[in-house]
């Protein structure tokens, strides 16, 4: 499996991705993930709708959650068509728990913990802490890659901005 460095640090120390880099205009890999009820879910499950999908190293950190609770915000006007993706390596245990606890109802959490297929296939997953990057990938209907922001400091949040922009484009 490919390694890559230099592509992100937490608090300025460089972390190693394991995986491809994955390019907009790409199809979008497959990966299995266990949503809240530990059933499995493909990402594939979602080809017809627009999806962001947001990678996250845990929410249970102040970053994460502050990120989740935006796409949560965000979720309520961008149409049923669009679906909010987060994942996470928590368990689906903790992820229901978070979300209970900070109502967010509009994000979908799904959990890579068993496999870490997404992280692996999205070239996301860091070596040194099998944890997530901070990522944003939005699908189009046909499961094409048509955005990527890659969060270069963990400890920052993804431009929300830049995000909205791009998902207009492709919706």
């Amino acid at each position: 499996m490919e390694e890559r460095t230099e592509q992100v640090t937490m608090k300025g120390n460089p972390l190693t991705l394991m995986g491809s880099a994955l390019q907009a205009g790409d199809k979008a890999p497959d990966a299995v993930l266990l949503n809240n009820e530990l059933q499995p879910v493909n990402l594939s499950d979602y080809r017809g709708q627009i999806c962001v999908v947001s990678s996250v190293p845990s929410l249970d950190t102040p970053v994460c959650d502050m990120e989740t609770r935006r796409f949560n915000q965000e979720a309520e006007s961008l149409g049923r068509d669009v679906k909010i993706l987060t994942v996470s390596m928590d368990l689906p245990f903790a992820q229901k728990r978070w979300c209970g606890a900070a109502g967010v109802d509009h994000v979908i959490t799904l959990s890579d913990h068993r496999d870490a297929a997404f992280g692996k296939e999205f070239g996301v997953l860091i070596k040194e802490l099998r944890l997530l990057a901070r990522a944003v990938f939005i699908i189009d209907r046909e499961g094409v890659i048509r955005y990527i922001q890659l969060v270069k400091e963990l400890s920052q949040e993804p431009d929300y901005d830049a995000v909205l922009s791009a998902l207009k484009k492709a919706a």
